[in-house]
């Protein structure tokens, strides 16, 4: 179904070019958008033409006509006057607003598509023939971006995201849950991952300003053929969730790009516990104090470099030693050897996953 901003916006137009008031109503006579008509002294006039087996008719000096979807009567309307000048627009009219039926009934045939395709629900087959009966090319380069809004149902987010790519016809935006905007973007020939990022980027600066919406945005890697839209969809998730679970602080994550917390996030939870008992013992990072990770955190931050992470710290450097000194009492590790800073680092990664599987109730 159409909006009624967008009939708004078609008869706004019109009658900027005709100059003939016109309105849409719905079969019960009910005003949808209008041009200044005061369309109640007509609603009896449109339920009797409603009934009418004719499909326009002059009634009380305005032309009134029918719009149908298929053979379905879907809207009325109504031009104001009786000149042949306010028949021609109002046939105009409703020759535009058809269009538009088309339009968005072709729109959520593929909307319709492309979340199938998305959740794996077709068939080899069916994705064939679909994709060729909706047009939509088999073969070109594509990629899936997840982004993530921090508000359910941002409407106003989706329509952000359709404007920003509304120059592209063979993009396709849509939502398979709540909190979730997924674009299917096309490809250029010679795009690369570096361009991807950069449209990533692009959408977070242009959410956070016209929508004001913080947002996570996520891709999965390039594809070249339809049924493989949902692989990307699919590691454009994972991407999502590593990126929230390991680097908060980025915005944009790509699945070509995920690091060691690739490998984490795939581990079962006893397997984790396990490692972690091992090196800690009783104890776990999670009952480190402020002050000691916030050291660990700058000392790896700057490389495992002391005199560095003690300047940003604003300590003296024998001060970091000593926190050094004592962490490396407390768990055994000495994060000034190489090899004992690599499995402290992991294992800093290993406990915010176990703290996320926590929050979905593992």
């Amino acid at each position: 179904m159409i909006s009624n901003q967008i009939l708004q916006n078609t008869i706004d137009g019109l009658k900027g070019i005709t100059k003939i008031d016109l309105c849409v109503m719905d079969t019960e006579g009910n005003m949808l958008a209008d041009t200044g008509i005061d369309t109640e002294k007509y609603q009896n006039a449109t339920r009797d033409f409603v009934n009418s087996a004719a499909d326009s008719q002059t009634l009380h000096g305005n032309q009134f006509f029918k719009v149908y979807d298929e053979s379905q009567l879907e809207y009325v309307v109504m031009a104001k006057g009786d000149s042949e000048e306010a028949y021609t627009y109002g046939k105009i009219t409703v020759f535009q607003i058809q269009n538009l039926l088309v339009a968005y009934k072709e729109r959520y045939d593929k909307d319709n598509f492309i979340k199938n395709l998305l959740l794996d629900n077709l068939l080899m087959v069916d994705i064939f023939n679909r994709a060729k009966k909706l047009h939509i090319e088999m073969d070109a380069r594509r990629v899936v971006y997840i982004i993530e809004t921090s508000k359910e149902k941002d409407n106003e987010a989706l329509e952000t995201v359709r404007s920003l790519f509304a120059g592209g016809n063979k993009d396709f935006i849509t939502a398979v849950d709540e909190k979730n905007i997924i674009l299917v973007k096309e490809l250029g020939s010679k795009e690369v991952y570096e361009d991807l990022d950069k449209t990533a980027q692009v959408i977070v600066d242009m959410l956070n300003t016209e929508a004001m919406a913080r947002v996570h945005v996520a891709y999965g890697t390039i594809i070249k053929d339809i049924k493989e839209v949902s692989r990307s969809y699919k590691e454009a998730k994972m991407a999502l969730d590593v990126g929230k679970i390991f680097y908060n602080d980025k915005k944009v994550m790509a699945y070509s790009n995920l690091g060691i917390g690739r490998l984490i996030y795939q581990l079962p939870m006893p397997l984790c516990k396990m490692f972690i008992k091992e090196i800690f013992a009783d104890q776990t990072p999670n009952d480190f104090d402020e002050e000691t990770l916030t050291t660990i955190n700058k000392f790896f931050e700057n490389n495992l470099n002391v005199s560095e992470t003690s300047r940003q710290l604003y300590i003296h450097r024998n001060t970091l030693v000593y926190r050094l000194d004592k962490l490396q009492k407390s768990t055994g590790l000495d994060l000034r050897i190489f090899e004992d800073a690599i499995t402290f680092q992991i294992a800093l990664m290993v406990v915010k996953y176990m703290n996320y599987l926590e929050t979905i109730d593992y």
